[in-house]
């Protein structure tokens, strides 16, 4: 099975972004499943309705969230029929912590869940909650996208769920990491995928704004960065066991 993960959309350049590489990844890795962390769609934070619908129209099957799950209420009057699930490890929320897609005869098992290190969140433990899920749902393939701050906490993921999991994403940090492989127990492993949006912000933000933050500890709230845009993407392909990070990068005043 041929996969495609696009790492956390950041509001208007990551919609962007979408419109302007899908289309040609979508021609040159032909992939069978499309799956795509927009959390921060909706200028940041959270999603709407018309951003949903806008994703969904390019052949994008499902759709992960995170820790601004919900910082968009109008989430909540859609999300229980809508190709979305939110961290899986909330005590309650609406919506669903996993889906099922079908393909070729076969159930593919997709898993949203929130790591706990620095995340703020009352939230269960994604290792307990993840392992009960795989032990107690039905599927054929199994993928999860752990939203987490910590290296750390992913990297143990990683090793806790090798060989009972297929595919392991991490996002949240918004930041590509070198560590594509797959884990001595057979499970593709990616600590973050990166993010898809603004190129020379802060993660997402316009950098005056965050370095302000930084050096006087008050700034003015968040504004999505303009300027030139980035795709950051993991590829995978199960029966031929490879995979393959992509990077895109799109100045238009060049």
């Amino acid at each position: 099975m041929k996969i495609l993960i696009i790492g956390d959309v950041y509001g208007k350049s990551g919609l962007k972004a979408i419109d302007l590489f899908l289309p040609e990844l979508k021609a040159q890795y032909q992939p069978h499943l499309i799956i795509v962390n927009a959390e921060n769609a909706a200028n940041g934070r959270g999603i709407t309705h018309t951003i949903y619908k806008t994703l969904m129209s390019h052949g994008i099957h499902m759709l992960t969230m995170g820790n601004h799950v919900f910082a968009n209420k109008e989430l909540e009057t859609f999300i229980e029929d809508a190709n979305i699930v939110r961290p899986i490890n909330y005590l309650q929320a609406p919506g669903k912590g996993y889906l099922i897609i079908h393909f070729n005869q076969q159930k593919i098992l997709v898993i949203n869940a929130l790591g706990q290190a620095f995340m703020n969140q009352h939230v269960q433990s994604p290792f307990l909650t993840v392992m009960e899920t795989l032990n107690n749902v039905e599927h054929d393939i199994s993928i999860l996208d752990i939203h987490a701050e910590a290296t750390s906490e992913k990297v143990a993921l990683g090793h806790f769920l090798d060989g009972k999991i297929d595919i392991i994403f991490g996002t949240h940090t918004h930041v590509q990491t070198n560590d594509s492989r797959i884990l001595p127990n057979g499970t593709f492993y990616l600590t973050d995928v990166g993010m898809t949006g603004p190129l020379n912000g802060v993660i997402g933000v316009k950098k005056d704004i965050v370095i302000d933050r930084f050096i006087n500890g008050y700034s003015t709230p968040n504004a999505v960065d303009e300027g030139p845009i980035q795709l950051n993407a993991w590829f995978i392909d199960t029966l031929q066991k490879t995979h393959t990070l992509i990077h895109l990068e799109h100045d238009e005043n060049k």
